[in-house]
């Protein structure tokens, strides 16, 4: 009897210890921020023996000056796939593939015709050089980028988790059908619109603009947390009344200040455009963001008072 009692309490003792096994097993994917971690989220929803996880917080925004952290550091060297927006956005990232050579690194930029900085730059002067990169990094904002990015998350993932593909791409397949519907919606509902021009708070919609038809007349800031000089805001607020004074558009992430100061040298009107850095990150984040930003749009861009601008 005292065998037995005893084998049984080596048992116990031995379960807790198998089950952080298991758990260690689990693979570790890190997305950059919230749009990729989003559209991971839809692609491994379900899938098991995947443990993945955002380096920033839902909370941080663009990744326009963030710096590495040490957490971050540790994080990545215990990761198993690193999934990037791409584009230059995480140009914080050191030589990852001479530190982590094991990392396997997704770019959800693959394929994306990207848009070159220099096209948002050229109607502007600046009094200090724009680091931000060759080209625009807000590639999520327009639906059709977005599926090319699952596109690539689907690959990417796929081959990482070979035995869990059926699933990957399953996922990845009614993801995209509810990103293209979304897409349809959009097109559909912008066409019919009276008016087209925006004037963004900074530089995120160029990619949104392009796919519906839609003009930037003026961006106020092409950093969000740029200083924005006199002389800036002066050739600003004039760009502003040249286009018929459009309706200004801040994000709910950023401070705003400069943009109600050209609303109010100007009469225009001011809106809320979200440029989906930030969420609760949920499964449908990204159709229900784009379609309240949808709902904005209609009340901006829709007839406006006689005898109004």
């Amino acid at each position: 009897m005292k065998k037995i009692i005893a084998v049984c309490l080596g048992l116990l003792l031995l379960l807790p210890l198998a089950g952080c096994g298991a758990a260690a097993e689990d693979v570790s994917v890190m997305a950059t921020f919230y749009p990729v971690y989003i559209l991971a989220e839809n692609v491994l929803d379900g899938v098991e023996g995947v443990k993945l996880s955002s380096m920033t917080p839902p909370s941080t925004g663009c990744l326009h000056d963030y710096q590495l952290l040490t957490s971050d550091m540790k994080a990545l060297a215990k990761a198993q796939a690193l999934l990037v927006n791409g584009a230059g956005m995480e140009s914080f990232l050191p030589d990852l593939a001479g530190q982590f050579p094991s990392l396997k690194i997704i770019d959800c930029s693959l394929g994306v015709e990207l848009l070159a900085e220099e096209e948002q730059e050229e109607e502007h002067e600046h009094e200090h050089e724009h680091e931000h990169g060759e080209y625009n990094t807000h590639i999520w904002l327009a639906p059709q980028n977005a599926v090319q990015m699952v596109k690539n998350l689907r690959d990417g993932l796929a081959e990482l988790l070979p035995e869990q593909a059926a699933q990957i791409g399953a996922n990845a397949e009614q993801y995209i059908a509810r990103l293209e519907a979304l897409d349809a919606e959009l097109r559909e509902a912008i066409a019919e619109l009276p008016n087209k021009k925006i004037v963004t708070f900074h530089e995120a919609f160029p990619y949104f603009a392009k796919a519906y038809g839609l003009e930037v007349a003026a961006v106020v800031a092409l950093e969000p947390d740029e200083p924005i000089s006199p002389r800036m805001l002066k050739q600003v607020i004039q760009q502003v009344k040249e286009a018929g004074n459009p309706p200004l558009f801040s994000e709910p992430q950023y401070e705003n200040t400069a943009l109600r100061t050209v609303a109010q040298e100007t009469g225009a009107q001011v809106f809320e455009l979200d440029p989906l850095v930030t969420g609760d990150g949920s499964l449908t984040a990204y159709e229900d963001t784009m379609r309240r930003n949808l709902e904005v749009l209609r009340e901006a861009l829709g007839e406006r008072p006689a005898g109004s601008n």
